[in-house]
């Protein structure tokens, strides 16, 4: 197999088994297993557990961000693409899969003892803030706006973890609706 094929087996098998069980409680003898390798290969690719982790964490932020982004952009009313960020997440939650925020998890997790962690978690916070401020920015909404709507967003996906049910979602939209219609300038007549 090519590095980049192995690289992104054992990424995704342990992404899987991180997610649904936690960082702390998967050994890297189960990701070798789960990715089908051998120990001396998975250590090759990865030498520590926490260069695994940010790797993980890497990917979740890619799909994070294409999965909004790709969400967003089906629809064309600059109102629509914000309260296209609550869609994406009604969507997520529903999912079998569902344990929260990948970032929340490992902040939680690891944050506090490992520095690498906690600053791709803010990174990833910081991208979705950015990503939430251009949308708002475009529909010409004051940039007050956008920490709103993202606070909305996280908070969402905690309480839906937390309560193990999919409501946050809707009820996160329409106080992000709230928000936007009082922000935006077709609304302020």
């Amino acid at each position: 197999m090519v590095d980049e094929e192995v690289r992104r087996q054992i990424v995704d098998a342990a992404d899987a088994l991180y997610y649904a069980q936690g960082f702390h409680a998967v050994g890297m003898d189960q990701v070798r297993d789960a990715a089908g390798v051998s120990l001396r290969r998975l250590y090759t690719e990865f030498p520590s557990k926490d260069d695994l982790i940010l790797a993980v964490l890497a990917k979740r932020h890619d799909l994070w961000t294409a999965g909004v982004a790709a969400r967003v952009a089906t629809e064309q009313d600059p109102e629509a693409k914000l309260l296209a960020i609550y869609d994406y997440l009604a969507d997520w939650f529903v999912e079998d899969t569902f344990r929260g925020c990948g970032f929340i998890n490992a902040f939680g997790e690891l944050g506090a003892a490992d520095p690498r962690v906690a600053e791709a978690a803010r990174r990833h916070k910081e991208s979705f803030q950015a990503f939430v401020a251009e949308l708002a920015a475009a529909a010409g909404a004051s940039p007050a706006l956008a920490p709103q709507l993202a606070i909305l967003a996280e908070g969402a996906q905690t309480t839906a973890a937390i309560a193990g049910t999919p409501q946050a979602a809707a009820d996160a939209r329409a106080a992000a609706q709230v928000l936007i219609r009082a922000a935006l300038p077709a609304h302020a007549a």
